[in-house]
């Protein structure tokens, strides 16, 4: 997971943060693109089994995630025991924070309150503020026949 953590240390002093200028980041970086491109920019990428998405999200703000895990669904389109799979989920999280909280990023990471709405989206998580920025590492899967996975995302603080 070494990719993930070298991209937060370049996104770490990009600013501003566009979509233009994290694609430039995961190019330089030597990351694959992944062939969707929205509004001129490539917005998939991928190196070493690890998957980075940029996103733009309505008020002009970039929100950029990193896929460090990943379960599929069983072949019956679910799965048979979904509590095992959080469980992994749960287990590679665990093994992938040490990494973070190893890194030189430790020093620039200030840990976050959790909100209803990350408990929400997330089925376990840690966060950080870097750099004005959230960071935030953990378990999720968006509805019951996708799949389960270890995100890390970095994304401007919610106005409000």
């Amino acid at each position: 997971m070494a990719e993930v953590i070298t991209m937060l240390e370049e996104l770490g002093d990009t600013a501003p943060l566009t979509a233009e200028s994290v694609a430039a980041r995961f190019a330089a970086q030597g990351w694959t693109p992944g062939g969707k491109v929205r509004d001129g920019v490539e917005t998939s990428w991928d190196k070493n089994a690890v998957g980075g998405w940029i996103q733009t999200l309505g008020d002009g703000a970039v929100r950029v995630s990193f896929f460090v895990w990943f379960r599929d669904v069983d072949a019956s389109g679910y799965f048979d025991d979904v509590d095992a799979v959080y469980e992994e989920g749960e287990q590679a999280l665990a093994d992938f924070l040490p990494e973070i909280e190893g890194s030189p990023l430790i020093a620039r990471l200030v840990e976050a309150e959790q909100t209803e709405a990350d408990r929400d989206e997330f089925i376990k998580l840690k966060k950080w503020i870097f750099g004005g920025r959230i960071l935030t590492a953990g378990v999720i899967q968006q509805d019951t026949d996708l799949p389960v996975m270890v995100m890390v995302v970095l994304e401007a603080p919610d106005p409000a």
